[in-house]
């Protein structure tokens, strides 16, 4: 692996590999296409050789991972090259609400500035699209339980004769977590494919059909790695005509492709088999069996293995169950009736092609029951690869998973065959300009890395401040010690604050604790707790309120950009360490250490340290925002490994004095800048 920074671009052997540099110059210099056509475009010297080096990457169909510090403009630096030169081009991004972002927002303005003319598609999985047959069946049916639902599937239905993409995201009125979107649209296993009579309209088919002509495709991570794992989203057939890859905010990979790669069977899905058994037999094979009869005592057994474990959330490995648990029982009794359903299944499969649907769902699903056998096994593989399994239950249903400890060399088989470039960009890739962490993780070991710093003036612009006198975040009155140091700072702001947990919990807590405070001291500071509304929903009224303090949890520390003044103080409660009782990080802890490693530091301090600077990043979002970010784990100053931790942080100028903050904040509300 080489690593550069901005100011040392290496001088590649092949010349030709430079041959668009002085396009990229022309590009995005002072009078270029680009300034001329985006109002708010500014040349920046970073952006300009992060270009150079996608471009480069591109030509010479390499492997390029490219971190770019906040205010980069990375956006512009892939799109540009990749439109202009990158033939044809899929663009992975984090989440459904960025790809939109970049399809609706980001590559017009760049098409239109480069007068590029490209065709570009949008891709989602196909749960974001309707379904004209399970739209049907669900109107004839009648089986809706809430007002609620009969109104948003009325919404629905006006709303697919109008539509020409069936993408749910343009159906604003209907919420995207409204439970009716399961009854109409599609899954893997239930879609009839093309003996379906609405095949020819089906939005799923279209959304495939136009991204396979298109030169550029958005997708995300979770649709990358489902069709690498399931082979249904239509990338299998895009990806061996693609030239070019580039995943942005690529520091989530790891985590998705260990979703995708591993195989997860819950309840839920045994549920969802039953009823589904019992709607087809009686439609099309009501005399062929005593359908209630065959699926009553499979989803008793389902239930049943739900109840082996408390009623609260759990995680636990397959060796931590004690063998005299009633899991392996249970687990056989589903395995069992399972296996009856499945033999009616077979005899009635040619009355109906749905019939045939749930044979095959049902075949599936035994198939990897089975692989969970009466006793804990030692060890287990999938694909070759060591694996751990593990359960975790919830309220009303259980997961049964078996996870890789490590995706690089499944991931290394995707990206053998075709020459192509692969683009991995985040600001968040590396710990102190180290990339090792995260090429051991994607099996990216040799490729060349390079890293390019945010043009902001972070000593400027804010304050690190790491409060004194704390405890030790395991003690219990830690979350009651962190909002004791941080109301003074909040009054200082006067409000306009996240303050981002490392567990629900403490949010919680948190949220209890500012309500009490407020009212005894006469606060009158909006509240957002994450929970209590959807995640868009909370931001926009963070946004609007101007003094308002939002409380959240991990989906707040990242993919999140709050301009201006609406946010001049982010706290956070202590170092996100993932939680050590998780089984898949145990497992490879263990993994590691029988390597002759030490899984604290090879693992789990760069994991906490790229989830910090991702958490740190929601502060200075632009060249004219000014905050303070408050850190209040102590052990950040009092640990040996405190100083790997915020030697990888934006370069604040720091403090531990209160006053120094209040302060700033003085200076801020009167005007005056604060450096």
């Amino acid at each position: 692996m080489t690593e550069t920074s901005h100011s040392n671009l290496p001088q590649l052997a092949n010349p030709e590999l430079h041959i668009h540099d002085a396009d990229i110059e022309r590009l995005f210099g002072p009078n270029g296409q680009l300034g001329s056509a985006v109002s708010s475009y500014r040349p920046r010297h970073a952006q300009i050789e992060m270009a150079k080096a996608i471009a480069q990457a591109i030509v010479g169909q390499t492997t390029l991972i490219a971190e770019a510090g906040t205010g980069t403009g990375k956006t512009f630096a892939y799109l540009a090259p990749a439109l202009l030169w990158g033939g044809k081009v899929i663009v992975s991004t984090g989440t459904k609400n960025l790809q939109d972002q970049l399809f609706l927002r980001d590559i017009p303005a760049i098409r239109l500035a480069l007068g590029a003319p490209v065709s570009v598609a949008l891709l989602k999985g196909r749960a974001n699209y309707l379904c004209h047959f399970h739209l049907e069946r669900t109107q004839q049916n009648g089986r809706l339980t809430s007002r609620e639902d009969v109104g948003y599937l009325r919404d629905i239905s006006r709303f697919i004769k109008t539509t020409t993409s069936g993408d749910k995201a343009e159906l604003s009125q209907v919420p995207e977590t409204a439970l009716i979107w399961n009854l109409v649209t599609s899954t893997k296993e239930n879609c009839l494919g093309s003996e379906c009579q609405y095949y020819q309209d089906c939005f799923v088919m279209k959304a495939r059909k136009e991204a396979q002509k298109a030169d550029v495709v958005v997708v995300n991570h979770h649709l990358f790695f489902a069709d690498v794992a399931l082979k249904d989203t239509g990338i299998a057939e895009l990806l061996p005509s693609a030239n070019t890859v580039i995943f942005d905010e690529a520091h989530q990979l790891p985590d998705t492709a260990t979703l995708f790669f591993g195989e997860t069977i819950s309840t839920s899905q045994i549920l969802e088999l039953c009823r589904d058994v019992l709607a087809e037999g009686l439609s099309h094979a009501r005399d062929g069996a005593e359908w209630a009869k065959i699926v009553m005592p499979v989803e008793k057994a389902a239930r049943d293995l739900r109840l082996c474990f408390p009623p609260e959330q759990v995680k636990l490995s397959l060796p931590q169950i004690a063998p005299s648990s009633d899991f392996f029982p249970a687990l056989e009794t589903l395995k069992e009736h399972l296996s009856t359903l499945l033999e009616t299944l077979e005899k009635q499969a040619e009355r109906a092609e749905t019939i045939e649907l749930c044979r095959v769902r049902a075949l599936e699903l035994s198939d990897q029951l089975d692989s969970w056998g009466k006793e804990p096994p030692k060890a287990s593989e999938l694909a070759g690869q060591e694996c751990v399994l593990w359960v975790e239950a919830y309220s009303s249903s259980l997961q049964l998973h078996r996870t890789p400890l490590s995706i690089a060399p499944i991931f290394n088989k995707q990206r053998e065959g075709n020459s192509r470039a692969w683009i991995f960009t985040s600001a968040t890739l590396a710990v102190k300009k180290d990339f090792s962490h995260y090429t051991a993780q994607m099996g990216l070991g040799e490729e060349t890395a390079m890293s390019w710093p945010s043009p902001f003036d972070y000593a400027k612009q804010g304050i690190l401040y790491i409060p004194t006198g704390m405890p030790e975040p395991r003690s219990p009155n830690y979350t009651d010690a962190v909002i004791d140091a941080a109301l003074p700072v909040l009054i200082a702001s006067g409000g306009r604050a996240f303050l981002l947990c490392t567990t629900l919990r403490a949010v919680k807590q948190s949220a209890e604790r500012l309500r009490e405070e407020f009212a005894a001291r006469n606060l009158n500071f909006p509240l957002f707790v994450q929970g209590e509304s959807g995640r868009t929903e909370l931001l926009d009224k963070f946004r609007q309120a101007g003094n308002g303090i939002l409380v959240g949890s991990q989906s707040f520390w990242e993919g999140i950009d709050v301009r201006g003044k609406a946010l001049s103080l982010v706290v956070i409660d202590k170092l996100p360490f993932a939680p050590p009782d998780d089984p898949v990080l145990s497992a490879r802890i263990n993994a590691m250490e029988r390597q002759g490693k030490n899984g604290f530091v090879h693992h789990q301090l760069p994991e906490a340290i790229i989830n910090l600077k991702q958490g740190a990043g929601r502060l200075i979002r632009d060249e004219t925002d000014r905050g303070v970010l408050m850190l209040c784990d102590p052990r950040i100053l009092s640990k040996p490994y405190g100083a790997r931790v915020w030697q990888s942080m934006p370069p604040f100028s720091r403090t531990r004095e209160l006053a120094v903050v209040e302060e700033f904040f003085r200076s801020l509300k009167s005007g005056d800048d604060p450096a």
